[in-house]
């Protein structure tokens, strides 16, 4: 006899595989299509693509796999933050509301955990008030050195919603940096072609961001950044082109300026606004003591 399963609304529009992999077992993709093609997976009562966009209600069969058990070798182990660690988040919380909440996210600490890392904001706000009825989504991120503005889902519906805006560049980001040397003032905005390797696959991407000289000396630049597309390290990248790489930035700089010892990068997302619903949300996020200390001792 099969298992008979209702889609709710924090799947809708979520595809079958995911779907399976996160309430039923997660299995390689291979395994999960083969399970497909041999009727073991039914939407609807109908034989279905693991592609296949599931919708809120829609009835879901699942037929004997108890012979096959989960292969995730890789599961990330949360991160237990402590009761000190949680109480310390309200102080970074700028809006919360029944959909989602918007952060000023601290430097030093990622969004997710990955091999490098371990404490994470997203396993430390699992077990905050802000998500006792809901669990957080991501929406975006920013890198683990970059402080500033970060919007987090407290459900799927919105968690796509922010994810469509984000895709057609209705999120408008501002972010601050101060960078290294004097950005020529005729330059108003930064067009490359960056390049990324995937599996030894060489790919190129357009980057495209607004740049504003709020303040600048003969050894710094104090920079207002709107980036128009998102690609991974854009600013940061960008910067390091026009031979001005952000302070602290370990990654990205050039080798003479590698002996000025700066542990924290300047790079703050500083505001973010959108439109949902015909209700314009507009946010900003103070940038920390260092930040400001630093800008005021040298530009």
């Amino acid at each position: 006899m099969p298992k008979f399963f209702t889609v709710g609304d924090d799947y809708n529009e979520s595809r079958l595989d995911k779907w399976f992999k996160q309430k039923i077992l997660s299995l390689p993709q291979s395994l999960i299509e083969k399970i497909i093609r041999q009727n073991k997976i039914k939407v609807n009562k109908k034989k279905t693509k693991s592609s296949y966009r599931l919708q809120e209600g829609d009835l879901i069969e699942v037929y004997d796999i108890s012979k096959f058990k989960s292969t995730d070798q890789n599961k990330k182990i949360k991160y237990s933050p402590k009761k000190k660690e949680i109480g310390e988040y309200d102080d970074y919380i700028i809006e919360d509301n029944q959909n989602f909440i918007v952060i000023n996210k601290p430097t030093g600490i990622p969004v997710q955990s990955g091999t490098k890392s371990f404490k994470n904001i997203i396993d430390i706000l699992k077990n905050t008030k802000y998500f006792k009825d809901s669990k957080p989504f991501v929406v975006h991120r920013l890198d683990k050195e970059t402080s500033g503005i970060l919007i987090i889902a407290k459900n799927r519906r919105y968690a796509q919603l922010f994810t469509s805006l984000f895709r057609i560049r209705k999120i408008h980001k501002t972010y601050l940096a101060i960078v290294y040397g004097k950005v020529n003032k005729s330059l108003k905005v930064m067009k490359d072609n960056l390049i990324y390797y995937e599996n030894n696959k060489k790919i190129s991407q357009k980057a495209v961001s607004n740049i504003k000289i709020i303040k600048s000396n003969q050894v710094y630049s104090y920079l207002e950044l709107n980036p128009i597309t998102g690609r991974k390290h854009q600013l940061r990248r960008q910067l390091l082109k026009i031979g001005c790489p952000i302070v602290g930035d370990d990654k990205y700089f050039i080798n003479d300026r590698k002996k000025i010892k700066f542990n924290n990068l300047m790079l703050h997302a500083y505001k973010i606004k959108f439109m949902i619903n015909n209700i314009q949300y507009n946010f900003k996020a103070k940038y920390s003591n260092l930040f400001e200390d630093f800008l005021k001792k040298n530009i």
